[in-house]
């Protein structure tokens, strides 16, 4: 494990120590830029994401119940917002020095955590459609060459392997006009990466990117949390995190700072009583 080095970037507090160097997150950085990704490997303990998937699974299932007529990311695929509380509340993860030293490297300092979400697909889900998670910045442009603005932190409550719905995606169209990065995937100019991850490994992507999800096609839910980061000054009305009283009084300063824009509710409000984040795909 590295000592604390984040050259300034971040308030000090207990959850201090890292795996990479200095260079190492600059690395990181670069790769990111170039590809709109990078992967973490073995980053969160098995055993500190099984405690996830034993919580996670009754919130699922009365989503399921809820959506199962209008499921809300596709055939059988559910979006299920995590409430900012027991296991899911974790600062080793969302303060975690690594993954926040990359996140500043790519979207500036100070930024917001504004997502604390999950995507499961089901036996019987389909390919999604090619997509980005976010318009351009400024699309009146007609260029997505900007920085990146938004950051996806995303890591599995299960491996995920090419039966059960491994993420897809290409590298560099995150600065790219969609309308041509569609165009280089049809005439097979711009690859397309499968992604499969083991328990306990992170992928920090840039949402702009051009991906999709693909089938599950055996009979266990393939749950991924997505943590989302954004640059200090972004706000996507639809994601938030609601943040219960009683966490907020137990937040470190640097989690005040991330969850700085979200709003503070009474504990038995901390789920809103339906999925606002609907419109996804653009």
């Amino acid at each position: 494990m590295k000592e604390c080095d984040l050259r300034g970037l971040l308030p000090a507090n207990r959850h201090c120590t890292m795996r990479y160097t200095a260079a190492e997150h600059d690395a990181f950085a670069r790769d990111f830029n170039r590809d709109s990704l990078v992967v973490l490997k073995n980053h969160i303990p098995r055993e500190k994401l099984a405690r996830w998937r034993r919580a996670f699974q009754p919130l699922f299932e009365a989503q399921v119940a809820k959506d199962k007529d209008d499921p809300n990311r596709g055939a059988q695929r559910f979006y299920v917002t995590l409430p900012f509380q027991g296991v899911f509340a974790d600062p080793e993860i969302y303060e975690d020095r690594d993954i926040l030293s990359i996140v500043e490297r790519v979207a500036g300092p100070e930024p917001v955590l504004c997502q604390l979400a999950s995507d499961t697909p089901l036996k019987g889900s389909d390919y999604q459609p090619w997509h980005a998670d976010t318009p351009p910045l400024f699309p009146e442009t007609g260029s997505n060459d900007t920085p990146s603005f938004q950051l996806a932190v995303n890591f599995a409550l299960c491996d995920v392997n090419d039966d059960n719905g491994p993420f897809e995606t290409t590298h560099g169209t995150h600065r790219m006009n969609k309308a041509e990065a569609l165009k280089g995937i049809a005439d097979g100019l711009i690859a397309q990466h499968r992604y499969k991850m083991q328990m306990g490994d992170v992928m920090i992507r840039d949402v702009r990117a051009v991906h999709r999800g693909t089938p599950n096609k055996t009979d266990e839910p393939r749950p991924m949390v997505v943590l989302g980061y954004s640059r200090r000054w972004l706000h996507r009305p639809e994601v938030n995190i609601r943040v219960p009283q009683s966490s907020w009084d137990k937040l470190s300063p640097l989690g005040r700072q991330l969850l700085r824009y979200n709003p503070v509710v009474p504990d038995e409000q901390v789920l809103a009583s339906g999925e606002s984040y609907r419109v996804f795909a653009y």
